[in-house]
């Protein structure tokens, strides 16, 4: 039996997001039939790659939203593994992520962040390992570099502050920013940068210099800092969509 043809060259290349979505939905969909089970190791990036003919820049922004969603930790040097499912009591705070449509709901999302995360980096700055440390410079790393290749960076965001909430030696934190996902991030949802009237790009460097801000008051280890610099990069999120929402509220004339 013949083997399938090659794909056509002329035939158009999918999007990255598009072709990360279709990684995290094979692996979650071996995950959920029990074909990788908790504890075990995820292919390698490189067989990822090979499997599903797909860049290595596709597989770390799928990695990074299976780790968001907390199906999946990753161990710097060694891999990416598989968690238990987490089993949350009855009564907890339950906010589900695929109703947040509207740029009000975002706002409100980013309203709880501030107070949350402003804590959240104050603590960090605190507990904060060498490890965890490492893993907001890299995180940060990656979305440089998407940055400057045009690329996706929302993964690298999440991880990001992911990595701050874990830092705080507080497993609720980390709880609440897997619970959100892509949620945590505007411009997952909404392209907030257009409808403010920002260039993209801009936006971009300029929420990477907020993102290192935080990341230098935490390896200082100065908690005013992180705290301060923390409340600054969320709050500039809500208030350009607090002038969004104000503008199309406005009476015509």
């Amino acid at each position: 039996m013949s083997p399938d043809p090659l794909p056509s060259a002329s035939k158009p290349r999918r999007p990255a997001r598009g072709l990360a979505h279709d990684v995290v939905a094979d692996l979650t969909q071996r995950i959920q039939t029990g074909e990788l089970r908790p504890g075990d190791k995820l292919p390698t990036e490189s067989e990822i790659v090979r499997e599903r003919g797909v860049s290595r820049t596709v597989v770390r922004e799928a990695i990074s939203r299976l780790q968001a969603a907390g199906l999946v930790e990753t161990r710097h040097g060694i891999g990416s593994f598989v968690l238990a499912p987490a089993r949350a009591p009855q009564g907890t705070l339950r906010i589900d992520p695929a109703t947040l449509h509207t740029v009000r709901d975002i706002i409100s999302i980013l309203e709880l962040r501030i107070a949350l995360e402003t804590e959240a980096a104050s603590l960090a700055a605190v507990r904060r390992t060498d490890a965890q440390l490492d893993e907001m410079r890299a995180a940060l790393d990656d979305f440089q570099d998407a940055v400057g290749n045009q690329g996706n960076c929302v993964g690298a965001d999440i991880r990001f502050h992911l990595a701050i909430a874990k830092a705080t030696g507080n497993p609720h934190f980390s709880d609440f920013m897997k619970h959100l996902g892509e949620a945590i991030i505007p411009r997952a949802r909404v392209n907030t940068a257009r409808l403010a009237g920002d260039d993209f790009a801009a936006y971009l460097y300029r929420v990477n210099r907020e993102h290192e801000d935080i990341y230098n008051a935490i390896r200082r280890q100065d908690t005013e800092a992180a705290r301060a610099a923390m409340r600054t990069h969320l709050s500039n999120s809500r208030e350009r969509l607090v002038r969004v929402q104000e503008e199309a509220e406005r009476p015509p004339g």
